[in-house]
């Protein structure tokens, strides 16, 4: 495997062509942007700047720092109901994570399951060696066991789970997660669990696969704290797991990036600690919007919508004679709106759109206004 072999992101066609239109003077209007539009709360902002003027800014160990370890061991099981201890937590980024957890848990040529629709998973398999094999979710985007189980082999080391979901924002019940760990835990198959939205969940509540252990063995939970907590450029998160998974991914990071920047690390650890108030309200604001654009969307004929039931997206289904590459690239040009293709998430997504919420409630109700004008003047599939 080369670098070379390796396609960009899914949504960087998108994030070109929206920067030519910038380049020419056009205004944009996003509905693809995938953070929340709130600032990091000042409080945590503190709390890096005075790990900063403390002395914060020299190599730290890279499994991360005590502070830290201990805070997300608290956090995990008070809130996810994982049993985990400091040997369990190694601090990380989204992204390296999902890369790193991947080469722990696999030896060799190997296979993974990765949902479709879907985040893009694809190419950290890719990366670490492994094949990516897709599973299709059911008609409503929740888990679908028999197509996991028929897709499973002796190759497979791992299976990819995202809840709540981007794109589908579809949060999976006790009862299938039940089943699918029961499945993992008896073939031997790592579930790679990326909860990144597990405080963004509307009526229903975010439950974790990790929690049916005793201890961490099966389950790699990944968590970061971007959207819970507006953080998105500060790139923290961190891994819960085994002991023996952890020892291996900080093996790569010893050898790679060597630490993490400790002063975000303490940010991290006070957010933890201290902030639970902070994502009460920024869930609330986002519930509002959510109703707002659910309603936006049930008044589109040619939208069929979703049930969002969590993050900050809709993916509805478009009635309409073209692709959602093309639907999306003509919008951009036609109306200077920007977002995703359902293709961007893998095949199944052919035939949706994804629409993000987490940008304010005005540019949200311009770029529905604008889709729905495009829409209006297509030609429509028939019901």
């Amino acid at each position: 495997m080369f670098l070379k072999d390796i396609e960009g992101s899914p949504s960087l066609e998108m994030v070109n062509l929206v920067l030519q239109k910038i380049s020419e003077g056009k205004k944009i209007v996003s509905l693809a942007i995938g953070e929340p539009s709130f600032d990091t709360p000042p409080e945590i902002i503190k709390a890096a700047y005075d790990g900063m003027t403390s002395g914060a800014t020299r190599y730290v160990s890279s499994y991360g720092i005590p502070e830290l370890r201990e805070a997300v061991k608290r956090k995990v099981r008070r809130k996810n109901g994982i049993n985990a201890e400091v040997p369990n937590v190694i601090f990380s980024t989204t992204k390296l994570s999902i890369y790193a957890a991947l080469m722990s848990v696999a030896e060799g040529r190997y296979d993974a399951l990765v949902p479709d629709p879907g985040y893009f998973y694809s190419e950290p398999v890719v990366l670490s060696g492994g094949r990516p094999i897709r599973y299709r979710l059911t008609k409503d985007f929740a888990l679908d066991l028999q197509e996991i189980k028929k897709k499973a082999t002796k190759r497979t080391a791992a299976i990819i789970i995202n809840s709540p979901s981007n794109p589908t924002s579809k949060v999976f019940g006790k009862s299938e997660l039940r089943e699918l760990y029961d499945f993992c835990s008896e073939r031997g198959i790592a579930i790679l669990s990326d909860e990144a939205y597990e405080d963004l969940v509307y009526g229903k509540k975010n439950f974790s696969v990790g929690s049916l252990e005793k201890e961490p063995r099966t389950v790699v939970s990944i968590f970061s704290l971007s959207k819970s907590y507006s953080m998105t450029g500060w790139r923290a998160g961190y891994i819960v797991a085994s002991a023996e998974v952890i020892k291996l991914i900080n093996r790569l990071y010893e050898n790679t990036v060597t630490c993490f920047p400790p002063f975000i690390q303490k940010a991290s650890a006070f957010a933890l600690d201290n902030c639970e108030s902070r994502i009460s309200e920024f869930k609330t604001e986002l519930a509002n919007r959510r109703r707002a654009l659910m309603e936006m969307i049930d008044g589109i004929d040619a939208l069929e919508g979703n049930e969002i039931e969590g993050a900050f997206y809709a993916f509805p289904k478009v009635k309409v004679r073209m692709s959602s590459r093309d639907l999306g690239i003509r919008l951009l040009e036609e109306k200077n709106v920007a977002l995703l293709a359902g293709t961007s998430f893998g095949p199944a997504g052919e035939g949706h759109i994804r629409i993000s919420f987490s940008g304010s409630p005005d540019v949200t109700a311009e770029g529905m206004k604008r889709l729905r004008e495009f829409l209006a003047s297509q030609r429509r599939l028939t019901r």
